[in-house]
């Protein structure tokens, strides 16, 4: 079936040069805005723009169609300049239903566009939306420019010859919806066309029909007297040098594999899955040739405790997680400081109380991060701010932690973890921030938070190697002297260390250590 594209008329337009646009796709969980995002993402990346993103997800488990609570959303900021963030609020807002129109636009800027696909504003939509009219046909929507684009019916009109079901169709839209958006930004539709191929090779009916959706979207853009302007977004003017589009989560991992190899150690990870910080494991799962071992572990307590035996066997112990699970494992990682093994746990961190909302990250964990553990254990904590950052800082954690013998935490905060960006290919043996571990650890002096007592501890505080029968030994969180808390006199550290001295000797003649 060919998938030549019509001739269509041309109709000259003025193009406007901008600096910087951030734009929002929302629509139902089921509307494919994620994918839309990211092949707009994509294509921005290839042509040369700095870019970072916001995925949002809905935390309900599939929320009912149209719902507010079922709304998803993607923000991309792409700039011709050096751009941290994915901005504060949407330029352009692209709404697949009533839904997305509510829950997103208190966010538009004044003035802001708004493209609707007035298709889905019916009855039914606008009731399970909390609408009492139809906002397309009042008032409320007058500080803003709107355009109504009839995107299921035009979507429907151009697969009309492709033989596709009814279900397949409505699944194309968010196709035409980004080929809009590719002619209104100046984006070529190459890149996301060869996407296309090579994601349903197998299903070709299916190729053929998003190709025409999406060249469909982008010839409406270009022959509807609807847009008397598009935009132009210049390549950004960045240092020369290699780069690529990556996550926090992608160089979190990526990271780590590069602190195992500057370190000279097998690298463990143990988690458990959990949103968001479910692709580090997977990412990680990937990189076998490097020496790495995943670990998938039956809950979260699991997974620190086998992190912590990994690390006391010699590899790098790591385990990943988010708010939720940093709380199950807060009394391993006082194992981990008691013991004095280089522990390192990554905290994705999204909103809360409690279990919190599963898909929404947020920059909140980090008191929990700092303070949140049972008495005298200290903790390192490095927090990331961009995608960049979570590669550098996966590496110091692991130095911070192989040097100081203790439990350390790296926190991935919101800006750093699920959205995307550009970042510089960075050289982990030549960087000046990222020199070999070791060399750097020789640096800095000794720290013995939870000092070892000698006569209840068999071997000595450094770490066991694998496959190392002399070092073999047990070791458990109650052989230490008890540290002076702040506040307390050196006297009374004194004082509580021969209170515990009879205990002490008492579990050491147990064990026939004396």
């Amino acid at each position: 079936m060919s998938t030549e594209t019509p001739t269509v008329p041309h109709v000259e337009h003025e193009i406007r040069e901008l600096d910087t646009v951030t734009i929002r796709f929302a629509g139902d969980s089921g509307d494919g805005m994620q994918l839309t995002g990211t092949q707009f993402t994509n294509t921005s990346a290839v042509i040369g723009n700095d870019i970072s993103t916001l995925p949002d997800y809905p935390a309900e488990i599939r929320a009912p169609a149209g719902s507010l609570p079922g709304v998803s959303g993607f923000q991309i900021n792409f700039s011709n300049r050096d751009i941290r963030t994915p901005g504060d609020a949407p330029d352009v807002l692209v709404v697949m239903n009533p839904a997305a129109l509510k829950v997103n636009l208190c966010d538009l800027v004044d003035g802001g566009m708004i493209i609707v696909n007035t298709d889905a504003f019916t009855a039914n939509n606008l009731r399970k939306a909390a609408y009492e009219e139809n906002p397309l046909e009042n008032d409320s929507l007058a500080g803003y420019r709107v355009f109504h684009v009839p995107i299921t019916s035009m979507t429907a009109r151009a697969l009309e010859e492709h033989g596709l079901g009814k279900k397949q169709v409505d699944q194309s839209k968010n196709f035409f919806a980004l080929g809009l958006m590719y002619w209104l930004y100046d984006r070529p539709l190459d890149q996301t066309v060869d996407w296309i191929h090579e994601k349903f090779h197998s299903k070709p009916a299916i190729a053929e029909g998003n190709e025409a959706a999406l060249r469909a979207g982008y010839n409406y853009g270009d022959t509807a007297e609807l847009f008397h302007i598009h935009y132009r977004v210049r390549k950004a003017e960045l240092p020369p040098g290699k780069y690529r589009k990556i996550t926090g989560n992608e160089a979190t991992a990526i990271g780590f594999v590069a602190a195992a190899e500057l370190a000279g150690r097998p690298l463990f990870y143990g988690s458990y899955p959990i949103t968001p910080a479910s692709e580090i494991l997977q990412e990680l799962a990937r990189h076998k040739n490097f020496g790495v071992k995943t670990f998938q572990a039956e809950d979260e307590i699991a997974a620190v405790c086998a992190a912590i035996g990994a690390s006391f066997t010699g590899h790098i112990g790591l385990t990943g997680t988010s708010g939720p699970g940093v709380a199950l494992k807060t009394e391993a990682i006082g194992l981990a400081v008691a013991t004095e093994l280089p522990l390192i746990i990554v905290n994705v961190q999204r909103g809360g109380p409690s279990t919190g909302l599963p898909t929404k990250t947020e920059q909140a964990d980090l008191f929990q991060a700092v303070f949140g553990r049972n008495g005298e254990c200290p903790v390192a904590v490095v927090a990331p701010a961009t995608p960049g950052e979570c590669f550098t800082m996966a590496i110091e954690a692991v130095r911070i932690a192989v040097d100081y013998d203790a439990g350390h935490l790296s926190v991935g905060r919101l800006p750093g973890q699920r959205r995307r960006a550009v970042a510089a290919a960075r050289d982990a043996r030549t960087a000046e921030d990222q020199r070999a571990l070791r060399d750097r650890c020789r640096e800095l002096p000794p720290v013995q938070p939870q000092s070892r007592d000698a006569r209840t501890s068999v071997g000595d505080s450094g770490h066991t190697r694998p496959r190392a029968p002399h070092r073999r030994h047990r070791e458990a969180g109650h052989h230490r002297e008890r540290l002076v808390r702040p506040g307390e006199s050196r006297a009374h550290g004194q004082v509580a260390r021969r209170q515990d001295r009879p205990h002490c000797e008492r579990s050491a003649a147990d064990r026939g250590l004396r």
